[in-house]
């Protein structure tokens, strides 16, 4: 990531009046259709506008790992006027925090009044990480006149014994729409070489999958942390053959072709179409099942025919 530019940003923070800064309403789309979430800098002012260009679903404001201790304070002062910008593009607005027991807590009181959609918490590895976040984000909507529970937690999965728990913590708050998949923390805490391939981070991957589904969240599949499009859209693909809907991002330039890969082709909207006309004509007529395209239609793959369909 780029690190050299500086957030246009004032470094003092200005307490906005509650009709400003509740002016740019949020945007409203449903877990399963926010499929590009995008990672940046905090203070990169550069990448800030790369990011608000690329077409995310999803844009995250990193104040952790991606900005440097020393230039926490000027990342944060970034977040009322990025966060405007950021919903005047049509994108939902996350911001990724420090841990509680660090500078979180500092972090969080510098951005709320901006009212991120998504706090991010890293490295959550347990019930306890996600309660005390929600206490926190609680005590600040009462303040700042927002909502209760308006504000959703994203876990951020990024070593086993996240992965692990990720039902535990969707069960700790009624704020947890969401949980992402971390690649670079998590192949470290596994003893892992990182690969293009991936392979080191295929059990969790499928593992994270099947734990998100049971609680009936969102599982956001990993990063792509290499450079190449072609790379970031096969790995793409891949994870939505398992299942998945929706990824993370670190690069601008993957956005729309990973999107692309991640969103159904007219061809197969098509086909889940007639799937779902086919066997709702069948069960009128008091059949168990109907024959298309050479594949036997039961409920399970109408389901799913009908889940397709909705997802446009």
């Amino acid at each position: 990531m780029m690190l050299g530019f500086r957030c246009r940003a004032m470094t003092t923070l200005v307490r906005s009046p509650p009709h400003a800064r509740l002016a740019s309403r949020r945007v409203e789309r449903s877990p399963e259709l926010r499929r590009t979430w995008l990672f940046g800098a905090g203070a990169d002012a550069a990448m800030h506008d790369l990011m608000t260009a690329s077409g995310a679903d999803v844009l995250i404001h990193d104040l952790e790992d991606y900005t440097p201790p020393q230039r926490r304070a000027e990342a944060r002062a970034c977040a009322p006027a990025l966060y405007q910008r950021w919903r005047e593009a049509q994108a939902l607005v996350c911001v990724r925090i420090n841990p509680l027991e660090g500078v979180g807590h500092i972090d969080l009181q510098s951005v709320m009044q901006a009212r991120p959609d998504i706090v991010a918490y890293p490295k959550a590895a347990s019930a306890f990480h996600i309660r005390a976040l929600d206490v926190a984000i609680a005590t600040h909507e009462a303040a700042l006149g927002i909502e209760r529970g308006a504000i959703e937690i994203l876990p951020v999965c990024e070593t086993a014994l996240g992965v692990v728990n990720v039902r535990e913590m969707a069960g700790a708050s009624a704020r947890v729409r969401c949980a992402l998949l971390g690649s670079e923390d998590l192949a470290a805490d596994l003893g892992a070489d990182r690969t293009r391939e991936a392979l080191e981070l295929e059990y969790a991957r499928a593992r994270f999958l099947m734990e998100c589904r049971a609680a009936a969240i969102e599982p956001i599949d990993a990063p792509y942390t290499y450079d190449d499009v072609s790379g970031a859209v096969e790995e793409a693909r891949h994870a939505r053959r398992l299942g998945y809907r929706t990824k993370s991002l670190v690069r601008p330039e993957h956005v729309r072709p990973v999107r692309e890969a991640l969103t159904p082709t007219e061809l197969e909207i098509t086909r889940a179409k007639k799937i779902v006309a086919d066997f709702e004509a069948a069960r009128e007529r008091g059949e168990d099942r109907v024959l298309v395209d050479g594949l036997w239609i039961d409920v399970p793959t109408y389901l799913n025919a009908r889940r397709l369909v909705r997802s446009q």
